[in-house]
């Protein structure tokens, strides 16, 4: 066998050993090492085993490009997250969903690839990527009303997956959400039964369907209580997003005693208001957060949140495509909806 080895390298030329070679060294077709190499069914154990072993002793690297035209496949999954760079890698958010997605994809020997796009230019380079099929299949995270993306992919005809309730196509597209509806209203509720009387709310953007469910849920916790909810302040799921928008909420509602921040990091930004306007937490005002993510329990004081499971939510999503992906026909769209929790903390 290391005659032939030595043999069949030399013969290459340029030293990189080819499929031919392999075939050479293990004694059979080249189509049989073909299918032996892409994991193929009609192969001998015999055979296999010989193929294994030239492959090893030649140092033989399959050409990737060669083979995805056979397969038709890259290997790969695109994480679509349409947000500015500095919000992916700011927000834990992000970090526990692409800790997920990549645990699932590398137990299937799948290549993450993580595509930042905002509307415009980006897009465009975006959609040409994908039409191109540089990738087998999509996950999308944070997905927004301007993007697109929902219907862009079920016009495509691509594998994919959302992260989150999409905008349009629901019909069409699987997608894995917690019930944001419900989370807000549970949120609502534990400052009702706090005893707060007068309750605001800061949303995360309005182009995005979380941020409009969470919104339905608290309104629906205000008017079961008989209570106003005309305190409402559009923020951005950021830290400086939610002190900006606590200011501008506290100075029209000075007699605020209560307020649900539809994120845990904009609930940063709001106790640094509290702190600036002398208003203790939760004495003067309770506050409860949304996510549960790792820093509701490192604020002073903790606070109560609403959880959000992003690390089953994207582990579930994921495997949806990688089913789909192993699937010999057109699956069905599927919708899996996570029930949201309370947590109790000191901040209500």
């Amino acid at each position: 066998m290391s005659e032939t080895v030595s043999q069949s390298v030399s013969q290459s030329g340029n030293g990189s050993p080819t499929l031919d070679q392999v075939a050479r060294a293990a004694g059979v077709s080249r189509a049989t090492a073909s299918r032996a190499i892409n994991g193929g069914n009609r192969v001998s154990a015999t055979a296999r085993a010989a193929v294994e072993a030239a492959v090893k002793s030649l140092g033989y690297t399959p050409n990737q490009a060669a083979r995805s035209l056979v397969t038709r496949r890259t290997e790969s999954v695109a994480v679509v997250v349409p947000e500015p760079d500095e919000r992916v890698f700011a927000d834990p958010f992000f970090a526990r969903t692409l800790s997920a997605v990549n645990r699932v994809l590398s137990e299937k020997g799948l290549q993450l690839v993580l595509i930042m796009a905002r509307p415009g230019k980006e897009e465009e380079r975006l959609l040409r990527y994908l039409r191109n099929r540089h990738i087998d299949g999509v996950i999308v995270v944070s997905h927004h009303r301007a993007d697109g993306l929902s219907d862009h992919l079920a016009e495509l005809n691509i594998p994919a997956t959302f992260v989150g309730r999409p905008w349009t196509c629901a019909d069409r597209l699987s997608f894995v959400d917690t019930d944001n509806v419900e989370g807000g209203r549970v949120a609502g509720e534990a400052l009702v039964e706090r005893g707060c009387v007068r309750i605001g709310t800061i949303t995360g953007p309005p182009d995005m369907t979380a941020t409009l469910d969470r919104l339905t849920g608290w309104k629906t916790a205000m008017e079961k209580a008989g209570l106003p909810a005309d305190a409402v302040e559009q923020g951005d799921f950021t830290e400086d997003g939610g002190e900006r928008a606590a200011r501008v909420l506290l100075e029209r509602h000075p007699d605020l005693d209560g307020l649900f921040v539809a994120s845990d990091l904009m609930a940063v930004g709001v106790l640094r208001v509290l702190a600036d306007l002398g208003r203790r937490v939760p004495e003067d005002v309770a506050l409860v957060g949304y996510d549960d993510l790792g820093v509701a329990e490192r604020t002073s004081p903790p606070l109560t949140t609403v959880s959000n499971p992003i690390s089953e939510m994207a582990t579930r999503a994921t495997r949806l495509l990688v089913e789909a992906l192993e699937s010999s026909s057109s699956p069905t769209p599927m919708r899996l909806i996570f029930t949201p929790t309370l947590v109790r903390r000191q901040s209500a």
